[in-house]
């Protein structure tokens, strides 16, 4: 029984809170994964899916998610037992616990296993979308990495320089990144093209339009060319 009470997001939540988040949803109920996952998405969050125990602990293990939404009652692992699993190993990623009864025993057991939130069956989409939204905001990156003024957060597909958000398409993001993972050094444009169109066909001419639209909005001196050989990221003090 799918038991969402509602797939939309309420009037005072904006439809991209998400920011590119990504949360993974362990759940067994196929149409109600589904449901939630399309909810997700449309508030801005990348979404993987599990539908037992096992799958979901891996996937949690393997990290990368901003924050997990964990059914109880699953097949092979238990919510329980997933949600242990990952404390034991030492992930904090935050934990929202679906419990399928309105009692007080369950809503002990989730905290007492390490939960840091809970929402019970039927829930209310645009409640759990605004608990999610806070464990989220409550969260700081590991993974933000920093050049001079100019910071960029994989996580959640979001770059800044100087204190102004900056507007990137999905390729231009991940060639700032790749170039970010080696800041100063030279990179060619086949490593660019081998490592972030990974296209056996992809052009030259793909990556010198990316670096025009990443050097109109870093401004100059950001992305620099090498003669010969590429382009490099560097810091005003370097």
């Amino acid at each position: 029984m799918v038991t969402m009470t509602s797939a939309t997001p309420a009037p005072h939540e904006p439809a991209t809170s998400g920011m590119g988040r990504r949360v993974l949803v362990v759940e067994d109920e196929v149409r109600l994964a589904r449901l939630l996952g399309e909810a997700l998405r449309r508030a801005g969050y990348a979404v993987d899916l599990a539908h037992d125990g096992e799958l979901g602990l891996r996937l949690a293990k393997a990290g990368g998610h901003d924050v997990v939404i964990l059914d109880i009652m699953l097949p092979g692992l238990s919510g329980y037992r997933v949600l242990q699993g990952l404390r034991a190993d030492g992930h904090d990623v935050p934990v929202v616990m679906l419990t399928a009864k309105d009692g007080e025993f369950d809503e002990l057991d989730a905290l007492e296993f390490g939960a840091d939130d809970y929402v019970t069956k039927p829930f209310s989409t645009p409640v759990l979308l605004a608990r999610l939204a806070n464990l989220v905001r409550r969260r700081p990156s590991s993974h933000l990495r920093t050049l001079g003024t100019l910071r960029l957060d994989p996580q959640s597909h979001r770059a800044w320089i100087d204190e102004g958000e900056l507007a990137l398409s999905a390729r231009e993001f991940d060639v700032l990144a790749y170039l970010m993972s080696a800041p100063g050094r030279a990179v060619s444009k086949q490593e660019l093209l081998d490592e972030v169109w990974n296209e056996p066909y992809a052009e030259a001419n793909l990556v010198e339009v990316s670096m025009v639209g990443l050097r109109r909005k870093l401004g100059p001196g950001v992305v620099q060319t090498v003669r010969n050989v590429g382009y490099r990221v560097t810091s005003d003090d370097q």
